[in-house]
């Protein structure tokens, strides 16, 4: 005897919906199960050191893309580490080892900025380079160190770059200049920069150069017009730059530990640093 197709219709439905919870069930238990784990995420000490150690390594950038570079670091990295560092109750102190060639001028004063603004005792360590941005975020820390051979400074800006119209007129190439606005190609590689193109790029590379210098002068405690005589955009090594007082002291990881323990009032056994873990989730 054939069931009625009403039967067979009900039988369907409920098994769409036993599905349907099954599936919803799933998911609240593995939100949770994720909701408890970034919880339970540990804090940057393991219990046995407390200083929080950063790479601050690559490219300034303000965000990750922007540019075709292999690393790059930007200001929301450094605030996330920063502030997971500041929420650990175990941390005492943020180790900011540096090896960055710069990047822009804005992200660069962001890192700076948090960097100064923070609770902890920060202590800077330039390793390879520590030039143009890089070196304005390391200036930034209560306490700058850098090997003898390291390469500092570098206060300058660049906004250099290859005009092809010669090249363009050479392979038959016409560059057609559809604009409104008298500089809106400004800085066009297809075409020679005019003038008074030239004088405005200049007086905006003076004005952030200024603001460099100003920035500089402050987090080194420096009088501004020694700093103008060092920002001519050359690096040097870290044996000159300590006795420009661009850095504080000459050395590694030993005159950090030093350091810390001056600054935190504590014996050198007390300082122990937290290695760097990137974080498999966002913290």
């Amino acid at each position: 005897m054939n069931r009625p197709l009403w039967k067979d219709l009900i039988l369907l439905l409920s098994k769409s919906v036993v599905t349907v919870v099954t599936v919803v069930a799933v998911i609240f238990v593995s939100a949770a199960a994720l909701d408890t784990l970034w919880e339970a995420e540990p804090g940057i000490s393991d219990g046995a050191c407390n200083i929080a150690v950063f790479p601050l390594e690559g490219a300034i950038l303000p965000f990750v893309g922007l540019a075709d570079f292999a690393l790059v670091i930007t200001p929301q990295t450094v605030n996330d580490y920063l502030s997971a560092a500041e929420a650990d109750p175990l941390i005492d102190g943020f180790l900011l080892e540096v090896n960055s060639p710069g990047g822009t001028p804005v992200a660069s004063e962001q890192i700076a900025e948090r960097l100064a603004a923070s609770d902890l005792p920060v202590v800077g360590l330039i390793g390879d380079i520590g030039a143009s941005g890089g070196y304005l975020a390391a200036a930034a820390s209560d306490f700058l160190i850098a090997s003898a051979m390291s390469d500092v400074g570098g206060i300058g800006v660049n906004m250099s770059y290859v005009e092809e119209s010669q090249k363009n007129e050479e392979e038959g190439l016409t560059y057609v200049q559809l604009i409104t606005g008298e500089y809106k190609d400004i800085g066009s590689p297809n075409r020679p920069i005019t003038e008074a193109e030239r004088e405005l790029l200049q007086a905006d590379l003076d004005l952030i150069h200024n603001e460099f210098i100003d920035q500089i002068a402050e987090y080194r405690d420096l009088d501004r017009d020694r700093v103008v005589v060092l920002a001519d955009g050359a690096t040097m090594p870290g044996r000159r730059a300590i006795e420009a007082d661009l850095i504080d002291a000459i050395g590694g990881r030993t005159q950090a530990q030093a350091a810390f323990a001056a600054l935190l009032d504590k014996p050198l056994t007390e300082v122990e640093f937290c290695e760097y873990d990137p974080p498999i989730l966002p913290i």
